[in-house]
């Protein structure tokens, strides 16, 4: 069998999304052999955005080359509070309407497939340490950085699920006791209040709103300041966008070390569209991290940007059918 030959068994992975869904073939060693994306239609209700869910797995599987027959079992991973154990979404906020759905065995009993559910971070922090950046280790902590700020984590090939489903939950660790920032959940204080893609943007919108601040982003209309345009404008030498992304930069480097005294992982991983910040920004959080956590812990530990982009969910999800259903 040739390094590239797709290697039985294979398992269908689904990532649902508020606004898309995609799914994927996955193989043995974790390798996509398809990638689909459609439109989650969340508005429409939890039966039209579970029938599009099947619908993306079977288009998975139809662009796969691999028979239905030969899938064996499917991985979904979504948002929101959950019930892992019964299958459960709980109160997704981003899918209004979709409260207390057996989202699993409804899935199941459309494509008759056996189908385990899984918190779409730890989805996405599963595929990178079975295919991605992190995979020749034992564990790791992932944190996504979007609109909000996901968390996965990986202790001895295993996901942190918590005793109640909420593991990792790690967005919302404080990293400010007094007068902190507030977060989208309503807390206080959180690490996503500060350096999730929204905090970045909406702390450079306070700073200009102080005329002494100068900045070529004013010169960006309010529908077009989003953290990529942040991180241009820094890369052009503009010091209050270096500012943000500095200050950034240090915010992640406090959860990254949070996390590595709790877990001490082989590998934190910071994936998401922030990525895009480049080398740089990545080892500006590598120095703090190294100023902050203990050496000993430091060096024992890598910091490196993911690897798999959209797909980490998708193939994570599979991973995590593979471990129940093929193992």
């Amino acid at each position: 069998m040739s390094a590239f030959e797709p290697r039985p068994p294979f398992y269908l992975g689904i990532d649902l999304g508020g606004t898309n869904i995609k799914s994927g073939v996955v193989d043995d060693t974790g390798r996509s052999l398809s990638s689909v994306s459609i439109e989650t239609d969340a508005e429409q209700g939890p039966e039209v955005g579970v029938e599009n869910l099947a619908k993306a797995g079977r288009l998975a599987v139809e662009e796969s080359g691999v028979t239905w027959e030969k899938i064996t079992g499917v991985g979904l991973g979504s948002p929101g509070t959950m019930d892992l154990s019964r299958g459960m979404l709980l109160e997704p906020p981003n899918l209004p309407g979709w409260n207390q759905l057996p989202i699993r065995d409804q899935l199941a009993e459309k494509l008759s497939k056996p189908t385990i559910l899984q918190n779409d971070a730890n989805a996405a922090a599963f595929g990178e340490f079975w295919a991605g950046a992190g995979r020749n280790t034992r564990s790791l902590v992932m944190f996504t950085l979007g609109t909000g700020i996901g968390c996965g984590i990986i202790s001895d090939q295993r996901i942190i699920e918590g005793r109640h489903s909420h593991g990792g939950e790690c967005g919302h660790i404080i990293i400010q006791m007094e007068n902190g920032r507030r977060c989208s959940c309503g807390g206080y204080g959180h690490l996503e209040a500060y350096a999730s893609a929204t905090a970045l943007v909406k702390r450079a919108q306070e700073l200009l709103e102080d005329e002494s601040n100068r900045s070529t982003l004013r010169d960006v209309p309010d529908d077009e300041l989003t953290s990529r345009a942040i991180n241009d404008a820094a890369d052009l030498g503009d010091a209050l966008a270096r500012r943000l992304m500095r200050e950034t930069a240090f915010y992640l480097a406090v959860g990254a070390v949070t996390l590595m005294h709790t877990i001490d992982p082989d590998i934190v991983l910071f994936g998401g569209g922030m990525i895009n910040a480049g080398p740089s920004f990545l080892e500006e959080i590598r120095q703090h991290v190294e100023k902050m956590a203990f050496p000993t812990v430091a060096k024992g530990c890598k910091i490196k940007y993911a690897e798999l982009g959209g797909d980490a969910g998708f193939i994570g999800a599979a991973g995590s059918a593979r471990e129940s259903f093929g193992r």
